[in-house]
């Protein structure tokens, strides 16, 4: 299936100064039985283009519902939230996954990357559900995403033959192959040891640095924390 971004509203003149993420205001609550969950509440948030910005606080905070939300996979219940100049609530949901394939790459805690799929056709899956053209131009893109993140010689590799240090690089490639602006990654180190830790670190610095995307990620990781040009605290759905 072939998606592109024809039918998303035109950006507005003067795009280049704005956010390219703006959270106004938001609040974001879930049913648990019979109990509500206050999970964000009030947030305003800018993200400018090429920021490297950690989410911090302890668990139950409401960083997941953030992440989210900055990566338009959930809506608010008050306030908007504003990616690359589109209003995510008003976006229907084929439009909204076009937002999201053509702007945003998530990087998952777990990796999930698909078992029976070799390192190639994992990263290549986002490529299949947009315009990217010939297999021949999906599979350069690709080998140039694992060669950004070191595993060009391990494109034929199942993931089940990796370390956990090569499947989250993997993650990162899937991440990076649409080109996106913004990357969303919910704890990127949490399964690592510290040696793998700091080299995904300097990866993700790297390519920050060569890339121009903005970086918006939760985390526990003191190594990581250091390495950051913005922290967020987030305590009990409100930024501290």
């Amino acid at each position: 299936m072939t998606v592109s971004t024809a039918s998303l509203p035109e950006k507005p003149a003067g795009a280049g100064a704005r956010p390219f993420v703006a959270i106004e205001d938001v609040h974001k609550s879930y049913r648990l039985g019979d109990t509500t969950i206050h999970a964000i509440r009030g947030v305003t948030l800018a993200l400018h283009p090429g920021e490297f910005t950690a989410l911090v606080g302890p668990s139950g905070s409401g960083k997941s519902t953030l992440l989210n939300l900055a990566g338009a996979l959930d809506t608010p219940d008050q306030g908007r939230v504003v990616i690359d100049g589109h209003d995510v609530a008003a976006l229907d949901d084929n439009r909204r996954s076009r937002l999201r394939n053509a702007r945003i790459g998530f990087v998952f805690q777990s990796f999930n990357l698909v078992p029976v799929l070799n390192v190639l056709e994992n990263v290549e899956l986002p490529l299949l559900a947009g315009d990217a053209g010939r297999p021949a131009a999906r599979r350069e893109r690709v080998m140039q995403a694992l060669s950004d993140v070191g595993l060009a010689d391990y494109a034929r590799h199942l993931p089940d033959r990796l370390s956990g240090g090569q499947r989250q690089r993997v993650a990162i490639a899937r991440a990076l192959v649409t080109e996106p602006l913004l990357i969303i990654a919910d704890e990127p180190t949490a399964n690592l040891d510290s040696g793998t830790t700091h080299r995904i670190i300097d990866l993700l610095l790297d390519l920050n640095a060569r890339r121009g995307a903005t970086f918006l990620f939760s985390t526990h990781d003191e190594k990581l924390m250091s390495r950051v040009t913005r922290i967020l605290r987030l305590v009990d759905g409100v930024l501290a």
